[in-house]
């Protein structure tokens, strides 16, 4: 998967870009959750730390070599991370609970790991910047806008269990959370200007005859049916009552609507991974389909038009954090809250910034970000000069405005969210039927 980040560099005497400072800086200025100041909690004897190694589990878009490697430099111990399918992720988390340490994982996959037990309910207290991260993920509000009645796994709906040893949802906070998050993103479809000629500006024209046999959908069951529904309500051809939750019935329908578009050749392919939608969209074997929006930049990089596009229905929503295994105790467990400080202190917020994830908390990020990479990525004006990703790679030239604006404009527009539904074991034998027909 391509490399994505979103932290700059952490006040240890990095610049972004230049070599390891020769000294480091005092203990009263250097981010909490590193060697020089630990985090909030028990103090940590830093001799015992070193010696600690770390397992994660995740998704690639956030096992990155380079995140490891400032982890490691920054806080003093090692971090062992394997970078996971969606599924394989989850199918870890709740059944193999002796092989990770930290779970990486996304909110809509919480209704089904935090019943099985395997993840300790985190203590909100220990958390440095908790109050720092955006509130709709720890109060459901957001300025009034359209994202506060989302459909789907809201991450605030799962943020927060009853108790310190509890497996059961808190409808309101309390002092145990799920998952710290720390990335998050608002999706759409993507598209080939150069081949399509014209502007798209809402869902339904994924199934527009006129791109039969060059367009594409998500082949991840939960997410998949969600773009589906979104292009089905659009076209008037179906209208539910809970996108995130639907009923056999609804599901029966929409998964028909499916197969009938697939009969007629409208879709050239189903993805799995970024790579292959990445590799679709560059080839030109499609020119609309569900996408990333970093596999948009990552096509943007390779230089091919490629458009991530603000559609007049709004956008499907997905959120990742990271929760810690029950099996976390002592020096381990201390460490591991280390990290959490530190993956919220402001340097991975703005490295995967640079490819168009956002931070749980953007000041935080906006302390390692250029004025410019700022305005471009958050505020949503004109590129004040060339932006350039993590790995020097040019993204958007200068005088570009980023697909669908501000932060405030694409987050607070997300309408529904990736979801794990009550029928989810009939949603996937249905869609897998769809898939194979």
């Amino acid at each position: 998967m391509a490399k994505i980040s979103r932290r700059q560099v952490i006040r240890t005497g990095l610049a972004a870009g230049a070599a390891l400072a020769a000294t480091r800086c005092a203990r009263s200025e250097a981010p909490v959750g590193t060697p020089n100041n630990p985090a909030t909690g028990p103090e940590v004897n830093i001799n015992q730390t070193k010696d600690v190694t770390l397992r994660l589990i995740g998704t690639g878009v956030s096992q990155i070599n380079e995140i490891r490697d400032k982890a490691q430099q920054d806080l003093g111990f090692k971090l062992d991370m394997r970078a996971l399918s969606t599924e394989e992720n989850n199918q870890i988390a709740i059944t193999q609970p002796r092989q990770y340490d930290i779970f990486d994982g996304e909110y809509f996959s919480l209704p089904l790991v935090v019943p099985s037990g395997n993840l300790q309910p985190i203590d909100v207290n220990k958390v440095k910047d908790y109050d720092k991260i955006v509130p709709f993920f720890t109060q459901g509000k957001f300025e009034g806008m359209p994202v506060e009645q989302s459909q789907g796994t809201a991450p605030y709906k799962v943020q927060y269990v009853t108790g310190p040893d509890s497996k059961e949802f808190s409808p309101t906070p309390t002092d145990y959370a799920t998952l710290i998050p720390f990335q998050y993103n608002a999706d759409t479809l993507g598209y080939r200007p150069d081949l399509v000629g014209r502007k798209i500006e809402t869902w339904g024209e994924l199934f527009n005859p006129e791109f039969k046999g060059k367009t594409s959908i998500l082949d991840i069951p939960q997410i998949g049916i969600m773009d589906a529904a979104m292009v089905a309500e659009s076209l008037g051809l179906m209208k539910f009552a809970d996108k995130g939750n639907m009923t056999r019935e609804e599901i029966d329908q929409i998964t028909n609507i499916l197969k009938e578009q697939k009969r007629a050749g409208q879709f050239r392919a189903f993805w799995k991974t970024f790579d292959e939608s990445v590799n679709l969209m560059n080839a030109g074997e499609v020119v609309l389909q569900s996408m990333w929006s970093p596999a948009v930049t990552a096509v943007k990089a390779k230089g091919t038009q490629c458009i991530y596009a603000p559609l007049k229905e709004g956008y499907r929503g997905w959120g990742g954090g990271i929760g810690l295994s029950k099996n976390l105790s002592g020096i381990q467990l201390d460490a591991a809250y280390e990290y959490i400080n530190w993956m919220l202190e402001g340097w991975v917020g703005s490295f995967l910034g640079r490819q168009g994830y956002y931070s749980a908390a953007p000041e935080n990020a906006k302390k390692y970000m250029s004025q410019a990479e700022w305005d471009f990525w958050y505020e949503g004006k004109p590129a004040a000069e060339d932006m350039v990703d993590p790995f020097g790679k040019t993204l958007e030239k200068k005088g570009a405005v980023r697909d669908g604006g501000s932060f405030k404009d694409r987050f607070g527009n997300i309408v529904c969210w990736n979801s794990t539904m009550k029928e989810n074991v009939y949603l996937v034998q249905k869609w897998n039927e769809f898939i194979a027909s």
